[in-house]
């Protein structure tokens, strides 16, 4: 909301009301409902709009400080040396940053490479796209986080995607596109309450309904999720010549934390041979793309629509039960039968044992019955030893 047209001072800072603003000379102030106030500047030069936050009041931020450094960020805009480096004249846009950055992951074999093509596209670049790489700001960022939020997506989501412009700024460092980061980018708080997860009763019920879907990969997609806990990219993305079947070992060399060993079970083993025996096609992919959705990179990259299916044929709630959620279903299994934290990583994938112990906490029923174990592995004696002696006499000194 503009304030009535004021010429920007300090005695016109003071009367503004929350939600108002002043601007002059492409130096904004704005009151913000906590009642905290932020100067930005929001003004082109040499063709570049220079819009970003200088700070605000309560960091000790004052007109006459912002006033300041709003007149060095122009004079270094004018002079093409905004934070970069050394030698570079261009000021090159985030989008056009996006397009470098995965090309060269692509030709360096970085991971994830297609999720991240996927952020960029889809939310990314049509966000960031036209913001110069190194004018990027806080509240370009917070703006982001609330436009997807507003678009329904799930907190998690969305800190995946800034994960991806993240890294961005982290390899441009490292290729000296930029000095440094322009800015934090913060992630979206999540949710950790309770991780959802299947019953050995509706698992298998899920397992029944698959095996009669009409679809030809998502009975083996969700046995190997509840077998193994991959995660579903890792599962989609299976090579056959990735497969040691022999050994009862897959390998995956582009997952999330890293390429690793993938143990798998016996009946497993089984399933996946029968499978390839009956299977009618001819690919170098487990789950080749096939029908009406065909992906750009060989396999099957979309699963949810027969997944949603089967779940509510099974009488589940399909917003509750999500591919993840077999996921969550087979570590949690393995956490309950007691195997030790470091081998439920190893099996898991995960990076750090900080994420398994989540497992741990949520579902510590083998914790309590491990102390009935260990309370049962000495002689019961049922006298209290309090009811064998008088203590009366005792005092602090003496104890």
């Amino acid at each position: 909301m503009l304030a009535e047209q004021k010429l920007l001072s300090t005695k016109s800072i003071k009367q503004l009301k929350v939600g108002e603003q002043i601007s002059e000379r492409g130096i904004i102030y704005r009151k913000l409902e906590n009642g905290d106030g932020v100067f930005e500047v929001n003004k082109m030069v040499n063709r570049q709009r220079i819009h970003r936050v200088i700070g605000r009041e309560s960091e000790g931020m004052t007109l006459t400080l912002a006033k300041a450094n709003v007149e060095k960020l122009l004079t270094e805009a004018r002079e093409n040396r905004s934070q970069l480096p050394k030698g570079r004249k261009i000021e090159q846009s985030i989008g056009e940053a996006l397009k470098s950055y995965l090309k060269r992951l692509e030709e360096t074999g970085g991971q994830n490479l297609d999720k991240k093509e996927s952020h960029s596209r889809l939310h990314l670049t049509p966000f960031f796209g036209t913001i110069p790489l190194t004018h990027l700001n806080s509240f370009d960022i917070e703006r982001y986080r609330k436009a997807r939020k507003e678009a329904g997506a799930k907190p998690a989501t969305v800190n995946r995607e800034l994960s991806t412009l993240l890294h961005l700024y982290s390899m441009a460092e490292e290729w000296k596109w930029v000095k440094h980061k322009p800015c934090k980018i913060r992630m979206v708080a999540v949710d950790n309450r309770r991780m959802e997860c299947l019953t050995k009763e509706e698992a298998q019920r899920l397992l029944n309904v698959a095996q009669a879907d009409r679809n030809p990969h998502i009975y083996l997609f969700i046995a190997i999720g509840l077998g193994t806990g991959m995660r579903r990219s890792e599962i989609l993305s299976l090579r056959l010549e990735n497969l040691h079947l022999a050994q009862r070992q897959v390998f995956l060399p582009q997952a999330k934390a890293g390429a690793r060993t993938q143990p798998i079970t016996e009946n497993l083993v089984n399933l996946i041979e029968q499978y390839l025996r009956y299977r009618p096609v001819t690919s170098p992919w487990l789950f080749p793309s096939a029908g009406s959705v065909k992906s750009n990179v060989g396999h099957t990259t979309c699963i949810e629509e027969p997944f949603k299916r089967v779940v509510e044929l099974a009488g589940l709630d399909s917003k509750r039960i999500t591919p993840h959620v077999l996921r969550h279903t087979a570590i949690s299994n393995l956490v309950m039968a007691g195997i030790d934290i470091p081998t439920v990583q190893a099996i898991s994938g995960h990076k750090t044992t900080q994420m398994v112990m989540r497992y741990a906490h949520q579902h510590n029923n083998h914790v309590r019955n491990a102390m009935d174990a260990l309370q049962n592995s000495y002689e019961n004696n049922s006298v209290i030893p309090f009811q064998r002696k008088n203590y009366t006499g005792y005092t602090n000194a003496s104890i």
